[in-house]
């Protein structure tokens, strides 16, 4: 890439959920993680793949998104599927 120049993380995450939006056809929820790599960004961007009644009962997925450091797509890869009301056991919970 010219100068190598690189989108702010800002840039990036839009650029991350736009992406893939439009390859999926539904929109994302929420960007979970974004990180700098050698070769762009990396980030991990949550989508409900099955809406369900209630909510919480609703189908997640976590992608795995690989972008250039202009921001492009690179790669995407559909990680770990969830409900939306499951919780991480490794973050410690509240009751």
């Amino acid at each position: 890439m010219p100068g190598n120049e690189r989108v702010s993380a800002a840039q990036a995450m839009r650029q991350a959920t736009e992406q893939l939006a439009e390859l999926l056809g539904r929109p994302p929820e929420s960007v979970s993680s974004l990180k700098p790599t050698e070769d762009g960004w990396e980030a991990a961007v949550e989508v409900v793949e099955l809406e369900r009644i209630p909510e919480t009962a609703s189908v997640m997925a976590s992608y795995e998104v690989a972008l250039d450091p202009a921001g492009q797509l690179l790669a995407y890869k559909r990680g770990r599927r969830y409900t939306r009301a499951q919780i991480d056991r490794n973050e410690g919970s509240r009751s």
